[in-house]
């Protein structure tokens, strides 16, 4: 376990027993928010009289355990523990695909530098700079018009420009860009003409794959992962270790060998522009499956490029519903034609492209997916409203069962159907009305080579389950269990870092966006686990299943399956579908034909052939609208928009260009010899010994000198003296028994009366797969008393749980860790180990924890563990002091509700239920890391 001295915040010198400037300033600001919303209104509790008409539904239980969670809980051990060891790579057998043509030229599209002057065109780094805050700060220019006015600022500053339409002159004429500038065209459709800005999208893939800053990232080959030497657990993670890369080599290797495939990510969404009124965006993104996930994702990376702003016109002035919905298909399929319209011609024969390094292949740019919500989806395969854009499951099954697999809609029919558009009208409307598709005369998949349609449709957890299947079960459980006692239980929630607290309930909130869904999703359980149902109907199935939409939605967020792992995902689903029957029983729900809830069947698939969900994900696509649709917008004067906002977007890419150009100048200057990154999913490699977490803390204490009796008063580390002797004599020799730690631990005496102390542990949550494709995830625990933030408020004591090992704790599963309360963290003073372990090393920060109970069985029903303050028989809790190094992360418990009718007492709160209550739940669905090693 490693930990780190962190800078940020660190404590100011203070007198023996002063405070010092904490390093969580905006926690406890947080905190303070939180604690005046404790004392806001909420309604009392369900009456004496309704309680007692709810029945002994407990006897009703079969305290078996679910079979379903059991094999969960198996396959989930059986699946990391595959995780956790190096995969075996089986790379394409031909070795002609991806090879090399030549070494070209230096790829590099900056240009126009002066001989070692990286910043050339401006005159020195300053005016470089100041250019570069003045398109990068903002939308608008007026603050930089402004600044430049300022008498004799240009000439002290050097700067090469006196205003901002000089500034404008030298990016748009001495810049070089990288990417291809935007085409405005008209576009005729039912005789009406519509504007379309988009890019020449061979010059777009060219820009993305010849990037020198993806040099030594991109992936040219497929590849298969196995997590066993023998094949037979396939590991599916990134794109290239998909079905259809591999099969689309396949095919393309028997008539063009030698390829590389480019594949091609096309996602698109209407945005709003502004707060109020109509005025939308249609934008169209792109990216390239040959980078590495992680790039792609990440706005800052510049893995994407707006490929394209589509009409976004209402057509409010065609009256006819249908007429309009017609139309704008039409016009949608026709832009797109246009705008893909190079890819039928190089998909197949392939064009020369350089990488970032300079070496050329015979690429072949194919169209691969299509990321969109719902609407955007049957949009794309011209499917109709109601019905599933992947298959032909009919509109009366919809959501019924599960059945991943089902076959899927076959293209070939509907090219032969479109075919038909040639022969007559009314054979065309029939054939497609046969298949069940609108007729449109020209998808522009349609010719496009290699594209299976209903396979490149990919799954959306945004919309179809944050704000689809999860939003319905609110609606659900809010139906089945009255908000009352939902919010008063959410009121009461302990405070953690990965949780967030709606201390005003979550059943009045509007326009709850997907991030609060899955903020929701943490405590889900919290807010129905011992609660009955009226009218004495046992709960038992409702629970099973909300745990089985929570398993389904956490698993399809794996960075890495397994083939186990997507058995698990199609078992959750069907774990689901056994037990909805109890909404229909609770006269909730009538039927269950929602096409949301039907697409979860297409999980797997979507898995197996293009790789884990977050390879495509709306989420990461919808954060593009920000920069590329409402920022530019902002910097037009809202006359004749799209050329602004395309001239705007053009200008902000070549500043972006030119500073990674200096960067990269000056990297080489600095070390010549650097060579390309490898992939991170090229070669994973398992941490051996394992490093599960690092933990940071500040570099100085947040109280310098805490006296003991402090410790015991305001911290509440009652026993730190017996505690801190224990620890001592069991270090300093390992070998006593625990009767012998008590006896010598009564002869150790304290020649100091302070202790360094610190608020709060920083924690870095290593991959849980160990596969180098998950990213880290920040933890962090709390331990410090009440107080006031600077603005006078009262801040709430808090002193949160955490996981610890025991030594023999691994990666995954409970064996092991044990939970305790952290209640001091500090350090021995110089003098202090001078004293007690003068001949031994150092142990490190040290941190006085309040135990809780072992860990046992898993709750029959929800699978969640079970635990209580730990106390001795004279009741007092049982405390240790124990080694930082050894605190693995935060952990949050939810109290386990043991009243008559499951009312949570009004009289806890959420910053005193750890204090008030003795039986907790440990919730495994904080976050994703969690709930992958809490098995």
């Amino acid at each position: 376990m490693e930990i780190d001295a962190d800078e940020d915040g660190d404590a100011g010198e203070e007198g023996e027993g002063g405070e010092g400037e904490d390093d969580g300033e905006d926690d406890e600001e947080e905190d303070a928010d939180h604690f005046e919303e404790e004392d806001g209104w909420e309604p009392p509790p369900i009456s004496e009289q309704e309680r007692q008409q709810v029945e002994d539904w407990e006897e009703e239980e079969v305290q078996a355990e679910d079979p379903h969670a059991a094999a969960l809980r198996d396959a989930q051990r059986h699946a990391h523990a595959h995780l956790r060891a190096k995969t075996f790579c089986v790379p394409f057998p031909d070795p002609r695909a991806g090879q090399p043509l030549h070494q070209g030229h230096d790829p590099s599209v900056y240009k126009k530098s002066a001989p070692g002057d990286p910043y050339h065109p401006f005159a020195s780094k300053l005016d470089w700079q100041v250019a570069r805050w003045a398109k990068m700060r903002g939308p608008g220019s007026t603050a930089v018009t402004e600044l430049l006015e300022i008498e004799h600022l240009v000439e002290l500053l050097g700067l090469s420009f006196k205003n901002v339409r000089e500034l404008n002159a030298i990016i748009d004429n001495d810049l070089s860009a990288s990417r291809p500038r935007f085409i405005r065209r008209e576009i005729i459709v039912a005789g009406e003409a519509f504007e379309v800005f988009y890019r020449d999208i061979i010059a777009c893939v060219r820009a993305l794959y010849g990037d020198p800053e993806f040099s030594g990232i991109l992936v040219f080959t497929p590849e298969r992962h196995y997590a066993d030497a023998d094949q037979t657990v396939r590991v599916y993670f990134d794109m290239h270790t998909g079905r259809w890369w591999w099969e689309t080599q396949e095919k393309l290797e028997k008539e063009k060998p030698g390829a590389t495939i480019v594949p091609i990510i096309i996602s698109s969404d209407k945005t709003q522009l502004t707060v109020f009124g109509s005025k939308t965006a249609y934008p169209v993104y792109m990216t390239i499956g040959n980078l590495p996930k992680d790039i792609r994702r990440k706005p800052g990376r510049r893995g994407q490029i707006l490929l394209a702003y589509l009409p976004s016109s209402r057509l409010d002035h065609i009256t006819s519903k249908a007429a309009r919905r017609r139309v704008q298909a039409n016009l949608f399929h026709t832009c797109m034609s246009t705008i893909l319209k190079p890819l039928r011609k190089y998909g197949i024969e392939g064009i020369s492209m350089a990488s970032g390094d300079g070496v050329v292949r015979r690429c072949h740019p194919i169209f691969a997916m299509y990321i969109g919500d719902y609407p955007e989806q049957l949009l794309v395969t011209c499917c109709k409203t109601g019905t599933c854009p992947k298959c032909n499951v009919p509109r009366a099954e919809l959501g019924q069962s599960t059945e991943p697999d089902r076959p899927l809609r076959d293209p070939d029919k509907a090219r032969e159907a479109l075919q038909k558009a040639d022969e007559s009208a009314t054979a065309f409307s029939r054939a497609c009305r046969d298949l069940g598709i609108r007729p449109i005369r020209e998808p522009f998949w349609r010719h496009l080579p290699y594209v299976d349609i209903y396979h490149s449709i990919t799954p959306d957890v945004l919309h179809q389950l944050y704000q689809g299947v999860i939003k319905h079960l609110l609606g659900w459980l809010k139906d089945a269990y009255g908000a009352e006692e939902l919010d008063a239980r959410c009121r009461r929630l302990p405070p953690n870092h990965q949780i967030r607290l709606f201390l005003k309930g979550i059943t009045t909130r509007q326009k709850v966006t997907g991030k609060e869904h899955g903020d929701m999703c943490r405590f889900l359980l919290a807010l129905i686990i011992g609660l009955p149902l009226r009218e004495g109907m046992s709960p038992t199935r409702l629970v099973r299943a909300v745990r089985a939409l929570l398993d389904f939605l956490y698993l399809a967020r794996y960075p890495a399956h397994t083939d186990d792992t997507l058995a698990s995902l199609r078992s959750a689903l069907a774990q689901f579908h056994a037990n909805k029957q109890i909404f229909v029983d609770l006269g909730i729900r009538l039927h269950f034909k929602l096409p949301k809830l039907h697409s979860l069947d297409h999980y797997p698939l979507s898995i197996e052939l293009f790789g884990t969900t977050d390879n495509y994900d709306t989420q990461h696509t919808e954060r593009l609208h920000i920069d590329f649709a409402k920022e530019a917008y902002r910097a037009t004067n809202h006359r004749d928009e799209f050329m602004q906002m395309t001239l705007w977007l053009e200008r902000r890419e070549k500043v972006l260009d030119h500073e990674a150009y200096i960067a990269r100048c000056l990297r080489q200057h600095s070390s010549p010899s650097t060579g390309s990154r490898p992939s991170p999913a090229a070669a994973p490699q398992p941490l051996d010994p394992p490093s599960f977490t690092r933990i940071k803390m500040t570099k100085h204490p947040s109280v310098k000198a805490l006296p003991f009796e402090t410790a015991v008063k305001d911290y509440g580390a009652t026993w730190i003296r017996d505690a801190l002797a224990r620890y001592i004599v069991g270090y300093r020799n390992p070998s006593l028994t625990p009767d012998e730690v008590e006896q010598e631990a009564l002869t150790v005496s304290y020649r100091f009366a302070t202790l360094p102390v610190f608020h709060k542990l920083k924690f870095i949550l290593e991959d849980a797969q160990q596969l180098g494709i998950m990213e880290a995830i920040h933890d962090a625990a709390h331990a410090r008393p009440a107080r006031r933030d600077r603005h006078g408020r009262h801040v709430p004591a808090r002193f949160d749980t955490v996981l610890i090992n025991d030594g023999t704790g691994g990666p995954s599963g409970v064996q092991g860790y044990h939970i305790g309360r952290l209640r001091l963290v500090f350090k021995l003073s110089d003098a202090a180990r001078k004293q007690l372990i003068p001949d031994v090393i150092d142990p490190g920060p040290l941190a006085y924890v309040e135990w809780f109970t072992p860990f046992t069985q898993p709750d029959p029903v929800h699978g969640l563990y079970k635990v209580s303050r730990e106390r001795d028989r004279n009741c007092s809790l049982v405390a240790s002091v124990v080694e930082v190094k050894n605190i693995r992360r935060s952990c949050h418990l939810f109290p386990a509700v043991t009243r008559r009718g499951g009312i949570i007492p009004r009289e806890w709160t959420s910053s005193t239920v750890l204090d008030s209550c003795e039986d907790y739940w440990l919730n495994s669905f904080s976050d994703l890391h969690m709930y992958m090693t809490i098995i």
